[in-house]
């Protein structure tokens, strides 16, 4: 149900780039946002109310921010040093340990049980309580993008990942068992976009192409639905994320419509039951399909948008996500114009959801000293912190950093202590706020 980060579209010439990357946490409470100063934690548990919980400026360029639930734990990578995982627990604004790897760190997912971090071609999993490094998959297939999907569920820690760089493939890994489960036979063309429901139990899925939107069974593999986006044109999905019960999925892109999809069984009773030209209709497209193309066949039997919103931007990137707030579902849109929207999803009726609150993520005078700063760098020369991310991380190799890793050992994790403690791992939501609830963290290291 986490969200996924969104993903770097091209940016008009007139368009501002309010922070460079944003995320829900796994419960859809929080958002983080990665900025040129550092980064920022939202709650959204309420509509009206937007409310900065904190302000990180240990590090600028900020291009991942990861938040654990509701907790003090945040995983931080910059733009300045691509290869370190910062880990802090930032209501005490201490670090508690980082990471340096081989390559540049595409993306870090987490649960209560995990913590996983994914270069190019290569997933290192961490057991997130001491930090130690449990397993490293080698030689994946090429993953630009960084393109995976961790399971809050920590009872089951499934993560999936392509495995393949030239079609639809789809590896779920048991990151708790630490073993391959199926592979799954997604889409033809590559993966775009992954992410679980709650439980673990669904896994859905995007390709490049962006049409098509299919959900299967975990660890099975099976197919359990088929959605289509759009026929006239491909377009880059930017997040896929699932209701808490899993009963919608919604999807944003590169463009200005966000759909939600509804996750229901259509049974033959049902259309009996309510004999409707629709139905007539649908049952006539039913019998006619079995005469027709494969091809056509399939686009006859994908279920449409339950709901959608229409976006007042286009190209911009953002990440949407389906919450419980004050209870009643709505869809939150984060996007880069520096806005995050929170509109009203009729789970009956569905159709166009009604925007009910616009919040601003920086104020104005914010906005305006980072454009000053941009136009500044666009005088002289362009510097690697005004880059994307997508530039960063095509640039060559650098030397590895002989940066000291406070508490971590190769062979044992954090020196002294747990980074999270036993009873964090309980159904509920987490709190890290005890001044005893972290260990100190030993200094020397191997």
């Amino acid at each position: 149900m986490e969200s996924q980060e969104s993903q770097d579209v091209p940016d008009g010439p007139a368009v501002h780039r309010a922070f460079i990357c944003a995320s829900f946490n796994q419960d859809t409470t929080s958002l983080s946002v990665g900025t040129k100063t550092g980064y920022r934690l939202f709650s959204v548990t309420a509509v009206d109310k937007l409310d900065c919980i904190h302000e990180g400026v240990e590090c600028p360029d900020v291009y991942i921010v990861e938040r654990l639930f509701s907790s003090s734990l945040v995983v931080v990578v910059s733009l300045s040093m691509p290869r370190r995982m910062n880990v802090y627990h930032f209501k005490k604004g201490t670090e508690i340990c980082n990471y340096s790897y081989s390559n540049n760190i595409l993306s870090v997912r987490l649960n209560r049980q995990r913590l996983v971090v994914c270069l190019e071609e290569s997933i290192y999993i961490h057991n997130i309580k001491d930090m130690k490094l449990l397993k490293t998959l080698l030689n994946t297939p090429t993953n630009p993008t960084g393109l995976c999907a961790l399971s809050v569920n920590h009872s089951n820690s499934y993560l999936a990942y392509p495995g393949s760089a030239t079609i639809g493939e789809i590896t779920v890994y048991d990151a708790n068992n630490l073993s391959t489960l199926t592979l799954i036979q997604a889409h033809d063309s590559p993966l775009a976009a992954l992410t679980f429901n709650a439980s673990g139990s669904k896994l859905a899925s995007a390709s490049e192409k962006g049409t098509v939107i299919r959900v299967f069974s975990v660890p099975e593999g099976q197919r359990l639905f088929e959605f289509r986006r759009g026929m006239k044109r491909y377009v880059s999905i930017s997040s896929l994320s699932f209701s808490a019960d899993a009963q919608f999925l919604c999807a944003s892109s590169n463009t200005e419509t966000v759909h939600i999809f509804k996750l229901e069984q259509h049974s033959p009773s049902q259309d009996e039951e309510s004999p409707t030209w629709s139905a007539y209709v649908g049952k006539m497209f039913t019998a006619a399909s079995t005469y027709l193309p494969a091809q056509v066949s399939d686009m006859m039997h994908q279920d449409r948008a339950f709901a959608t919103v229409r976006l007042n931007m286009f190209g911009l990137k953002n990440i949407c996500a389906l919450a419980t707030i004050q209870k009643l579902p709505r869809l939150l849109v984060a996007s880069s114009d520096g806005f995050l929207y929170i509109y009203n999803v009729d789970p009956q009726d569905g159709g166009e959801c009604v925007l009910v609150q616009k919040h601003r993520l920086f104020d104005s005078s914010e906005e305006q000293v980072e454009e000053k700063e941009e136009e500044n760098q666009e005088d002289v020369s362009p510097q690697p912190a005004s880059q994307s991310y997508a530039a960063t991380v095509a640039l060559p190799s650098t030397p590895p950093s002989s940066t000291t890793l406070m508490g971590y050992s190769e062979d044992g994790g954090a020196q002294k202590g747990e980074v999270i403690p036993e009873h964090e791992f309980a159904e509920g939501p987490v709190c890290l706020d005890d001044e005893n609830e972290f260990p100190p963290v030993g200094n020397q290291s191997n």
